[in-house]
C-alpha cells in the first residue's frame, strides 16, 4: 500500500499561524491548547520564547516544545493547510529529539530502582532492590 503524499500548495510554502501549525502537525490535541500552550511560554521559535499564537512560521524554523513526556525540538519541513491523518501530519516536520540516554548512563541499578527523594517506594520497588541487593550480596539470605 502506497503511502499518501502530503497536501502542500502553493500557501504551504509560505507562512503560517504558530498555533496552528500546531494542531496541523498533530503536536497537540486542539488551537486552544496550542495557544495556551504558546501564552505560557512553553514554545520556542529558533530559540526565542514566543508568547503570542499568531507568531507566523515558515519551513526550515526549528520550535522547541515542552510537552507533558518531555522536551521535543522540530524542524518545520511544511505549513500544511489542513489536520490530516498522522502520516500526512507527520510530513510537516522532522524530528530533532535527541534519545533518551542509555541505561549504563544513568547509573547503577540500585539507584534506578531507588524511589525519588520524599516518596515512599513501592512494595514493587521495596522487592526489586532487595533481589538486587541479594544478588550482589549485600543481603543475607
Amino acid at each position: 500500500m502506497a503511502q499518501a503524499e502530503p497536501t502542500h500548495d502553493a500557501s504551504s510554502a509560505g507562512r503560517l499561524r504558530l498555533d496552528r501549525w500546531l494542531f496541523f502537525s498533530r503536536l497537540v490535541k486542539s488551537r486552544t491548547l496550542a495557544a495556551k500552550m504558546i501564552e505560557t511560554g512553553h514554545v520556542r521559535v529558533n530559540g526565542e520564547k514566543i508568547r503570542q499564537p499568531r507568531h507566523a512560521i515558515t519551513p526550515g524554523d526549528v520550535l522547541t516544545l515542552a510537552l507533558p513526556p518531555g522536551i521535543r525540538i522540530v524542524r518545520l519541513l511544511a505549513c500544511g493547510t489542513r489536520r490530516g491523518p498522522a502520516s500526512e501530519a507527520q510530513t510537516l516536520y522532522s524530528d530533532m529529539t535527541p534519545p533518551p540516554p542509555a541505561a549504563q548512563e544513568l547509573g547503577s541499578a540500585a539507584a534506578r530502582l531507588a524511589p525519588s527523594p520524599g516518596r515512599r517506594p513501592t512494595k514493587h520497588e521495596r522487592d526489586s532492590l532487595q533481589r538486587l541487593k541479594r544478588a550482589r550480596g549485600e543481603l543475607e539470605g
